[in-house]
């Protein structure tokens, strides 16, 4: 299934968002993107879930989803939007509660979820009693529960300490590598783009444009080589390249607000 955003412009009021992004996310293709604070990334991600109309423009689908997938579209939140009162193995289920499934199909789906996400062992815990990599695994084993074509994840790591980034940031490599399922990665870490990605969105400052669209030709499984650490690097600095300057009159603009 290929997810398409057409031409996409949005406004708030007078406050002009979005201006003609358009680009296509292929089956099994990670998708980063990434630009200036307020470029307009996260309404862009809320527009292609399904969660926000665009003034003007469209985001749509083409193909079919895979078979079994009961949610071809998945977000994973920053904040992690967990049901406090569930336990681990509730909040996974939960997405499913409103699908034709049988409860022993529902708690097959929700066993590998866990399984893939390494949560088997706490199942029965509370959010409260995780850590807050923990409780980001759960969000992504609720996500993997209803098999979804492609993840829509907004800075699903920005709130997290710099060794659960990188686990984490393992993780979803390990998730992504058979190809099975796509992502759209949104983030203000360059790092985390050109490690996950297969092209990277960049936007301009706001209205956000296309600005430009960079490839990363490594495979996943390549960049994880110490010899490679350069080759991304000097990607990472050209995508900084492509954002500084923009970021620098963002940060001001927000400064004297």
């Amino acid at each position: 299934m290929d997810l398409i955003a057409d031409h996409i412009n949005h406004r708030f009021g007078a406050l002009d968002v979005l201006d003609d992004v358009s680009f296509t996310v292929s089956p099994g293709e990670v998708v980063a993107i990434v630009g200036p604070s307020g470029c307009g990334k996260s309404t862009l991600l809320s527009i292609l879930g399904g969660l926000l109309q665009p003034t003007s423009g469209v985001a749509k689908s083409r193909g079919a989803p895979p078979a079994g997938s009961l949610n071809p579209l998945t977000f994973v939140f920053q904040d992690f939007a967990l049901l406090p009162w569930c336990t681990v193995e509730a909040n996974v289920e939960f997405p499913l509660l409103h699908t034709p499934l049988s409860a022993t199909e529902r708690r097959r789906l929700v066993d590998d979820a866990l399984r893939r996400t390494g949560l088997s062992d706490f199942r029965g815990t509370y959010p409260k009693q995780l850590s807050g990599g923990m409780r980001q695994r759960v969000g992504i084993a609720r996500a993997l529960a209803v098999r979804p074509a492609i993840l829509l994840m907004d800075e699903p790591l920005s709130a997290l300490d710099s060794q659960t980034r990188e686990l984490l940031l393992e993780d979803f490599i390990r998730l992504l590598a058979d190809g099975a399922m796509g992502a759209i990665y949104v983030t203000h870490n360059l790092e985390e783009a050109v490690r996950l990605a297969d092209r990277i969105v960049v936007l301009s400052r706001r209205p956000g444009r296309v600005r430009e669209i960079v490839p990363v030709t490594m495979s996943r499984a390549e960049r994880g080589a110490i010899d490679a650490r350069g080759q991304l690097l000097t990607l990472q600095n050209e995508l900084w390249s492509l954002i500084r300057n923009e970021a620098i009159d963002a940060e001001r603009e927000v400064q004297h607000a």
